[in-house]
């Protein structure tokens, strides 16, 4: 299971994230296409939380299947394997591997409620496993680590009820792509033809059939993402790898986790949960909190966790002090990596379990 664990992806967007996977023999990351929607460079954070900048290659709306390509990355871990001829069977066990709601990666066990259920127009496998949103683009494997569906959680109707995109779907849009010459540009299948463009166009240009021209739009950005985003990229750090939601960012600098995002609308808040409280001793670690002048930020302790912290008010990012504010996100980064390891070594505090070890 840990060779599985190693092929099954985060995928994060601008708009949130969802899961992806690896299958033997192939190096392109298997997705849903909902879960790329609007973006054509995505990040995906593999076990070990180190994110990676995504081109989204291949899309095919109607079948909800993406591919994503990594520059440089050779599949060499995956214990998943695509096999046309597996048998799929009612009450047969189901696994669903990936990041619900962006947590952890989680396994949720099953069956196979039908092999073939009718929803809108296709069929899908149905299961009782329990299917959240961000397990979409996940894999449906069976005891054997060998790929039964592809997780899909974009029916929100429905009840105790999760769906997967059949193996055999999958391999059809595999076999397709083969074939295709250039795999290095953002391509649109035509489900009716199956000949692919990577051209923007309301009609295919091989059939004639009518094309969704929002397929090739991409999610304009607002005012305070540039602005956020400028102070990450002085951090040297690729904006896409930052993001983990619309208007929310999460990255590592160094070993400390740092969160950017709006609260209750009117405040850019920067924070980073550092390092746990010590067992002992804690008088004299309150005692430095409390007299501790880390300006412009502030030290506070929230459920056990020491946290640095800095906040503003949303206008002021317009205002003449907007490069001041640029810049003091920037060093919030560099001071809590500092820091977590100031109380790690002065004080015995654990590093959070959202800390990333520095290797």
């Amino acid at each position: 299971m840990e060779n599985i664990r190693k092929s099954v992806f985060k995928i994060v967007t601008a708009s949130g994230t969802g899961s992806g996977f690896t299958v033997s023999g192939h190096d392109h990351i298997i997705t849903n296409y909902h879960v790329i929607k609007g973006e054509k460079i995505v990040a995906v954070e593999d076990h070990k939380k180190d994110r990676h900048v995504a081109k989204v290659v291949m899309v095919n709306p109607e079948v909800d299947l993406a591919f994503l390509s990594i520059d440089g990355f050779k599949n060499v871990n995956t214990d998943i394997s695509l096999q046309e001829e597996i048998v799929i069977a009612n009450t047969q066990r189901i696994f669903i591997n990936g990041y619900p709601f962006g947590m952890p990666y989680t396994i949720t066990e099953g069956i196979v409620s039908a092999t073939s259920q009718p929803m809108g127009s296709r069929n899908y496998i149905q299961t009782d496993a329990a299917v959240n949103p961000g397990n979409s683009g996940g894999p449906m494997l069976n005891e054997a680590g060998v790929l039964v569906g592809v997780t899909t959680s974009k029916f929100n109707n429905a009840d105790n009820v999760g769906f997967g995109i059949k193996h055999i779907d999958l391999i059809k849009e595999m076999s397709d792509f083969a074939l295709l010459q250039n795999k290095t540009t953002y391509n649109v299948k035509c489900n009716s033809c199956d000949n692919y463009t990577d051209q923007e166009s309301e009609f295919c240009a091989n059939c004639g059939n009518n094309m969704d021209i929002s397929i090739w739009e991409e999610f304009e950005k607002s005012h305070f993402a540039q602005f956020v985003e400028g102070a990450l990229k002085d951090l040297g750090i690729d904006p896409v790898l930052g993001r983990a939601g619309r208007d929310y960012w999460e990255f590592h600098q160094g070993s400390a986790l740092i969160r950017i995002f709006v609260f209750k609308r009117d405040y850019l808040v920067a924070t980073s949960p550092m390092n746990n409280l010590p067992k002992q001793n804690i008088q004299v670690l309150l005692t430095h909190l409390l007299e501790a002048n880390v300006e412009p930020y502030y030290l506070g302790i929230h459920q056990n966790q020491i946290y640095l912290s800095y906040r503003v008010h949303l206008s002021d990012i317009f205002s003449d002090h907007a490069d001041t504010i640029k810049q003091n996100l920037k060093n919030l980064a560099l001071k809590a990596d500092d820091l977590d390891n100031f109380f790690a070594d002065e004080y015995g505090c654990e590093m959070s379990i959202e800390s990333k070890e520095e290797v």
